[in-house]
């Protein structure tokens, strides 16, 4: 029995078992807080309206979000006529795969993450650009003109803020000093960067997410008074199911990404709050998970409630928001950030923004970009 215990510890701790372990631990909350997700913005926009919202599936409508799932994978997959099949299949696929593969690098608490790489940054930049791709190919493969228009109207809207989004990770780099999200969480262990001369880069960020998850008030690719249902116009059963994943798991992805890169990730908002230290040592790293899904599900509850109070942009609205302010904005922010950061370095302030505390901590030195 002994020998039996060793081989399956033996097992258990090798390295390719030890990445399957920490990919299905990530993986499966991820997918479980996605549907309750779904869930929470019907009963949050019921709230709003003054509904009740689901309520017959299960305790309180909890189990809607299966019932909606089970319900849409037995539907008959219908496949246009006139559509590039191939590619019409791997779209949704591919939309949803690059929503969850983006999490290999989210420290989601001390120690627990897939990936520690030193360009974690730049890995969840070049992902999350991706995702218009799948849009696209869904827009293109499905040969009809508004899942065409809808793909297009994505592709300018998505690329338009991914450039406000880079500038604003640009200056949380320069703060922190660091490419490593793991580096960027730790050096804000005593202070968030949203409390810093970073705040206004954490409004547009969180604006910017809005748009490039084609969220209300931005989601002018779905705009149902237009183009009935956008780019999956032509998708039922699992194909609508991807999508609809891919959407709410890019959200959430989004909602992590602004927890870890201006609300210090998994660390508590205050000493006192952190209960690590009352749990099993081997455990202990779930007290940052908590903290960190604290503040990822507040992101996504903005996201709701936008939602549920904006109405539309129209689209030159949208483009003259993302080229006219948040761009110049963006930029002069990163010259602010470098103009502090150097001006501190040689001695120009005079010690004021230590008082004010407006620096960034000892690792953001030049130096400190190696890590």
């Amino acid at each position: 029995m002994q020998e039996l215990l060793n081989l399956i510890v033996t097992i258990i701790t090798t390295e390719p078992v030890l990445s399957l372990i920490k990919i299905l631990a990530t993986v499966v909350p991820v997918l479980l807080i996605v549907a309750m997700m779904t869930i929470g913005d019907r009963k949050l926009i019921a709230a709003a309206q003054m509904r009740h919202g689901p309520n017959v599936t299960g305790p309180f409508g909890l189990l809607q979000p299966f019932a909606d799932a089970f319900k849409l994978l037995f539907k008959e997959i219908v496949l246009p006529a006139g559509a590039s099949k191939i590619i019409f299949m791997i779209a949704p696929m591919l939309t949803t795969a690059l929503a969850l593969v983006a999490w290999a690098v989210i420290p989601t608490g001390p120690g627990m993450q897939i990936a520690n790489i030193n360009v974690g940054v730049l890995y969840l930049f070049a992902i999350s650009s991706l995702g218009v791709y799948g849009i696209i190919m869904a827009g293109w493969a499905s040969n009809s003109k508004y899942p065409f228009l809808g793909a297009l109207r994505s592709a300018a809207q998505m690329v338009s803020y991914e450039v406000s989004l880079g500038l604003v990770i640009v200056t949380v780099i320069l703060y922190a000093g660091s490419f490593n999200l793991v580096t960027i969480v730790e050096s804000r262990a005593d202070g968030w960067n949203v409390f810093s001369p970073l705040f206004p880069m954490f409004i547009v960020f969180v604006i910017s997410a809005m748009a490039e998850t084609n969220r209300t008030p931005f989601d002018l690719p779905e705009g149902e008074s237009e183009l009935v249902a956008g780019y999956f116009l032509e998708y039922s059963s699992a194909g609508f199911v991807l999508f609809f994943l891919g959407e709410y798991a890019n959200i959430l992805l989004m909602s992590a990404m602004t927890a870890v890169l201006f609300l210090g990730g998994y660390h508590a908002p205050f000493g006192w709050l952190d209960f690590s230290g009352l749990l099993w040592e081997p455990i202990s790293f779930l007290a940052g998970t908590f903290w960190l899904t604290v503040k990822t599900l507040f992101i996504v509850f903005i996201f709701i409630w936008v939602r549920a109070t904006m109405p539309r942009y129209r689209y030159d609205q949208l483009m003259r928001l993302g080229w006219k302010i948040f761009l110049p904005f963006a930029l002069l922010w990163v010259l602010v950030i470098a103009f502090l950061l150097v001006g501190n370095n040689e001695g120009w302030f005079g010690g004021a923004l230590d008082w004010l505390g407006m620096l960034p901590p000892a690792g953001g030195e030049p130096a400190a970009m190696a890590n």
